[in-house]
């Protein structure tokens, strides 16, 4: 592990942190990280407790809440989009936050539910009944199904239809049990129960769920020499009343009370956590002194029941089967650490069956298997989840500096002062990073190999990572925390193979992921100057896809009782059999009736036309130098379904150019009488040809080629603005080098030429600044409030300057994400 960047507080309180103040982060599947800070006013009196909350693009750029709570903020908990977050105090009160306006620097709070003056110690989402194994054995499969398999869960509550219902759940210190149900009307349902008939005090829980829908609640009263309970909570409605059940599980005692040794040595559980939220078969377990801790991992296991000897001899019944009964039973023990100040466990859920484990072994897989804990002494270390054997370790700061790192941990000296410690620690979604917040308020972020610092050949390095992009891919999580760790030598082999990989898919399932491996595959060419043109050609091309289902679904049917295939298709159908290089001629073939748009439409849509138009004339322009790589538009010229894609285009726009000339793309012609479209289509037609068929490509013939070098003189070539600014963090750490930040302050990497990787088609100061999705100029200075994409840095207008409805339908497409599925952030005017 190495430290990827340290991002600086600097509104943290003057003096450092209460140990009884607890620190708290959370990291969602959209690589969206919250944490807390409690910062005391100018008198020194009262608290504010704050909740920050980051993208990981842009640490820099934090998004700070007053939230309201009146008491410390104890839990903080991701829904499982990743887009809304639970937060819990010690007052019992739980507020849900959501995106104002779907950005991630703008959150507010409309709903929540209390349990009055009962501090909140766990909290969560209920379950969606939505769960994926993966599988190491099959990583080596073609098809998808069989490397992550959906396992059958039931949710916790389901709607009508069998609809999962939305709500969450927390357990309070008096041990009692509230869940908050969300109808689909919007208003809250709110039942509290006992977890059993004695309450007590409970000091830690955690909650998981169960495969038949269940709810399974582990809770202890802090002390180790008193069991920990585990309850089954079940969830209903009745009577539009939200109903609550509980029953009493097996409960277990720690190991360590019962060793004669340790009876009295660790006297407080400081840990309890079931190991992933979907398997409430497996239990961590923490128990601490001021001196030390142990951890040890349990396991419910079902045995058979003994039977007293005075049964043994009589005869069995046909059929009848051994009475079984569920027991914990310790799975593994660490001998003695260093205090534990933190814990984090994977989220991956990869299958531990013996074959996947033993597979993940043998490559040295690690991401999934290890779990992290944060220790007083500033260190780190990846324990296996199973076996809590170490695999991995970090030295903090103050620790690398204070001691080697040869000695045994028990006998190390301890740093004198307050040494710097994580308060809260998370893993990543694919447990390839790590965030931290330390008990200073800083902000941590550290890289997790994939292969624990095993040295590997390249091709199983490239396994591992094409691995994990693919369950990224299917599951449609962000996949920032894996380009932490590509090389850009890695690049162009990812991306070849992650192609190879989506081919082998069946024709839905490519439908579905079109986009999204588009969208991998820009963002991984970003890493290398190499390819970072080819990064160009993706945006592109996920813009043309857009504008091309956009402007189809616009056709309508002339009549009714039509066929089975949409105008859309007749159209993309008669395009391919159609091979004439005469526009007029293929659209005589087309039913004109269906294409007819009333002309303020058709105007409207102009912005889009002329992007079409340019990227043609463009395109063309471009083909006698396509010999060269770094020059965007290299990857369309031997694409054979976007020029087929910009040959539709061209026919329709033909078509709406006779509706209505003004929405036709303008082009600057040195001859009055030029015919451009028409030109364009002709040769845009026989570059289509040489690579429609993607088995078996010919070159461009000399003719074609002497042509489209006669372009510029013909026509104005535009200056393509193809990239969109990339401003944010991961193509600055590929040399591993730690990078220090600080909140507010936008990092620029120092004394970096116009040769740097990822600036090379990055615009000006002084040029023209794009709205990329509405394919309008802003003017060098905008004064339009904008956004920008987190993950491409695609920039919008926030407010729409359109009225006409087609205009409006396109851009509600793009209100909650980018078109390369980003999140969207507010930039203030000056950059934008």
């Amino acid at each position: 592990m190495d430290v990827a960047y340290v991002c600086e507080w600097e509104k943290r309180p003057k003096s450092n942190h209460c140990p009884s103040i607890p620190l708290v982060c959370a990291w969602s599947c959209r690589n969206l990280v919250a944490f807390t800070t409690d910062l005391k006013n100018e008198e020194e009196k009262d608290l504010t407790h704050m909740i920050h909350i980051i993208d990981t693009e842009h640490p820099w750029d934090i998004y700070s809440i007053n939230s309201g709570h009146n008491e410390v903020i104890t839990c903080l908990e991701w829904d499982q989009s990743g887009s809304r977050l639970l937060s819990a105090d010690a007052d019992g009160q739980i507020k849900c936050w959501g995106m104002a306006e779907h950005l991630v620097n703008g959150w507010e709070s409309s709903l929540g539910s209390a349990v009055e003056g009962d501090p909140i110690v766990a909290l969560s989402w209920l379950h969606n009944g939505v769960k994926l194994a993966l599988h190491v054995e099959k990583s080596g499969s073609s098809n998808f199904g069989e490397k992550f398999s959906r396992v059958k869960f039931s949710p916790s509550l389901t709607l009508f239809g069998g609809k999962p219902m939305e709500g969450w759940m927390a357990v309070t210190v008096s041990g009692l049990v509230s869940v908050s149900l969300l109808k689909p009307n919007g208003t809250l349902l709110t039942a509290s129960e006992s977890l059993c008939r004695l309450r007590g005090r409970v000091a830690l829980a955690d909650i998981a769920f169960t495969g038949g829908g269940n709810i399974v609640v582990a809770a202890t009263d802090g002390s180790s020499s008193s069991p920990v309970q585990f309850y089954k909570v079940c969830v209903g409605v009745v009577n539009e009343k939200c109903r609550i059940d509980t029953e009493l599980l097996p409960s277990l005692f720690m190991r360590c009370t019962t060793d004669p040794a340790r009876k009295d040595k660790y006297p407080a559980v400081t840990h309890l956590k079931f190991l992933t939220r979907e398997n409430s078969e497996q239990v961590l377990l923490c128990a601490s002194s001021q001196l030390g801790s142990i951890v040890e991992c349990w396991s419910l296991r079902k045995e058979g029941l003994p039977v007293n000897n005075i049964f043994q001899h009589r005869s069995p019944v046909v059929g009848e089967k051994q009475p079984m009964i569920l027991k914990w039973r310790i799975l593994s023990a660490t001998s003695d650490l260093d205090r534990v100040s933190a814990v984090a466990l994977p989220k991956l859920p990869i299958s531990i069956s013996n074959t996947d484990l033993k597979v993940a072994s043998d490559t040295k897989f690690c991401p999934g298997l290890g779990l992290a804990l944060a220790f007083h002494d500033g260190s780190i270390h990846i324990v296996h989840r199973l076996s809590l054997q170490t695999m991995g370790v970090f030295y903090g700061s103050s620790a690398s500096s204070q001691r080697g790192s040869e000695e045994p941990a028990i006998k190390r000296q301890r740093p004198a002062g307050t040494a710097t410690h994580f308060k809260a620690l998370q893993l990543s979604w694919t447990s390839l990073a790590l965030v931290g917040v330390d008990n200073h308020g800083k902000l941590h972020m550290l890289r997790v190999s994939p292969s624990m610092g095993h040295t590997l050949d390249m091709n199983t390095s490239l396994r591992h990572l094409l691995f994990l992009l693919e369950y990224c891919m299917v599951t449609g999580y962000d996949w920032w925390d894996i380009l932490l760790h590509v090389q850009p030598g890695m690049v162009h082999n990812l991306v070849d193979k992650l192609h190879e990989e989506y081919m082998r898919q069946n024709q839905a399932l490519q439908q579905v992921l079109s986009t999204r491996i588009v969208a991998m595959k820009a963002s991984l060419c970003k890493l290398s100057s190499a390819t970072v043109a080819r990064a160009c050609d993706y945006h592109a091309k996920l813009l043309l896809i857009a504008i091309s289902s956009t402007l189809k679904s616009l056709l309508r049917p002339h009549v009714l009782n039509t066929p089975d295939k949409s105008p859309g298709d007749r159209l993309a159908e008669i395009c391919v059999k159609n091979v004439d290089t005469d526009i007029d001629k293929v659209m005589i073939n087309l039913k004109t009736e269906e294409f007819v748009l009333d002309a303020s439409t058709l105007q409207s849509l102009q912005q889009l036309i002329q992007w079409v138009g340019d990227l043609v004339l463009y395109l063309l322009a471009s083909l006698p130098n396509q010999g060269s790589l770094v020059r965007p538009g290299f990857g369309f010229l031997r694409d054979g379904p976007s020029l087929g894609m910009l040959r539709e285009m061209m026919v329709v726009i033909r078509i709406w150019g006779l509706l209505k000339p003004g929405c036709l793309p303008i082009y600057t012609a040195t001859s009055d009488n030029q015919d451009s479209m028409s030109l364009l289509f002709r040769l845009l037609t026989k570059l289509w040809l040489c690579s429609r068929d993607e088995n078996h490509p010919s070159e461009p013939d000399d003719s074609l080629i002497d042509e489209c070098c006669l372009l510029p003189s013909q026509l104005l070539v535009p200056n393509m603005d193809w990239l969109p600014v990339n401003d944010g963090v991961v193509s600055k750490l590929q040399n591993k080098q730690p990078l220090r930040l600080q909140f507010g302050k936008p990092y620029s990497l120092p004394g970096l030429g116009s040769g740097a990787p990822v600036e090379i088609f990055s615009r000006s100061p002084g040029s023209q600044r794009m709205d990329n999705l509405r394919c309008l100029h802003l003017g060098v200075c905008p004064t339009e409030d904008s956004k920008a994409c987190t993950r491409c840095g695609c920039v919008t207008m926030l407010r729409s300057p359109n009225k006409t409805t087609a205009l409006k339908q396109w851009e509600q497409r793009w209100i909650k994400n980018c078109l390369c599925g980003g999140l969207w952030r507010r930039i203030p005017t000056t950059v934008s």
